[in-house]
């Protein structure tokens, strides 16, 4: 018998998992492929987003209509850190007579040489990874073979490129999401799954305009999250409640007890405000959370990773337009203090020659970040 061994966290299932799945199991004739949800994925520092249970149960949905998968619970019933050797180790002792092959993306090729113990599961299974059959492989081939002494094989598939952390952000949102089984969207919805309950509530008080760019802000900061080591429940919070008071006014209920700074413009006002409503109204008593919605628009001098990261994407979310946007856009995605430094220096250059008054937080922002790279510079 030939099996197939698909891991992953599946947080949560999507089409894709699913396609890759048939076409692997039709290129290499497989008799059955056992899809396993991790307990806890070595990649993911913070941890599933959904119940291990609750993913298991969705990707038994999702993969109802093959015949030859099987959801298995064994990687959730060891608990602990899910480890892909001892998963085939495991395989290969309950079936000593079939061949396995143990199935990744693409994009888990290259990390394949970084895997615990990847030897050992060579011994137990062929790799399969998924691509289009005319890629140029070639060089990871003959790493692969120099390495190990064996070949992989390529499953001749290039699905879409559906990112976890932007689906999880579209469910927050309540956006469409095409890219999910219609009863695993469903059994999302019942369970109220990749949401929180102080975002809907938040959203219905801005303008349609409004929740979309607090969207765009989301998407671009749980993008960048995990790899600045922010948990990304964090940054969907920060990017979903940042501008909550943007319309609401002084006067409202919603306000009662809330005491502007002094000398706050307009402008800024908001910012104080939407920490006010976060905190009292939806129930946020994340400090970091609290402080990224505060300054979100001013900036402050030394600003902890969440609030910088609130802040760029507020500035540079996709539908903003400024001259030199793209440049700060590449500087986001590859040093966010540099970004952060480039982006106050637009703006005190952008405010100066309009004439238009700074803001002291703004500043004593722009002087910090000046002065810890003039540091580095003698350094």
């Amino acid at each position: 018998m030939r099996i197939g061994l698909f891991g992953g966290s599946f947080d949560p299932v999507h089409a894709e998992h699913v396609r890759y799945v048939r076409a692997a199991a039709e290129q290499l004739n497989l008799d059955k492929v056992f899809v396993l949800p991790s307990h806890i994925a070595p990649h993911k520092r913070f941890g599933a987003f959904a119940d291990e249970r609750d993913r298991l149960e969705m990707c038994r949905i999702a993969f109802r209509k093959l015949p030859f998968a099987e959801v298995s619970d064994y990687e959730i019933a060891q608990g602990g850190t899910s480890y892909s050797y001892l998963t085939c180790r495991h395989f290969s002792e309950k079936y000593p007579e079939s061949e396995l092959f143990f199935l990744v993306g693409a994009d888990m090729l290259e990390d394949f040489f970084t895997w615990k113990n990847p030897d050992e599961l060579l011994s137990y299974a062929t790799l399969a990874a998924c691509g289009r059959a005319d890629e140029g492989t070639d060089g990871v081939k003959e790493r692969f073979f120099a390495l190990f002494g064996k070949r992989f094989v390529q499953v001749d598939f290039a699905g879409e490129d559906i990112s976890s952390t932007q689906l999880r952000t579209d469910l927050a949102f309540g956006k469409d999401t095409p890219a999910l089984d219609k009863k695993v969207a469903a059994y999302i919805r019942e369970k109220g799954l990749y949401s929180h309950p102080a975002i809907a509530p938040a959203l219905a008080l801005e303008k349609p305009a409004r929740k979309e760019h607090s969207y765009r802000v989301a998407v671009m900061a749980t993008g960048r999250a995990r790899s600045l080591g922010i948990p990304e429940e964090k940054a969907l919070l920060a990017a979903a409640l940042h501008d909550c008071a943007k319309y609401v006014p002084p006067e409202s209920p919603l306000l009662k007890g809330f005491t502007p700074p002094e000398g706050v413009p307009s402008p800024v006002l908001h910012q104080f405000a939407g920490a006010y409503l976060a905190e009292h109204e939806f129930g946020i008593a994340d400090e970091e959370i609290l402080d990224a919605i505060r300054f979100h628009t001013s900036g402050r001098a030394d600003m902890g990773k969440l609030e910088k990261l609130i802040y760029l994407s507020d500035m540079l979310e996709s539908e903003r337009d400024f001259p030199h946007v793209e440049e700060l856009r590449k500087l986001f995605y590859k040093d966010l203090d540099e970004c952060l430094y480039a982006s106050l220096s637009h703006t005190m250059e952008y405010l100066a020659e309009s004439g238009k008054p700074v803001y002291p937080l703004t500043e004593e922002a722009y002087r910090f970040m000046k002065n810890q790279f003039e540091k580095k510079e003698n350094v």
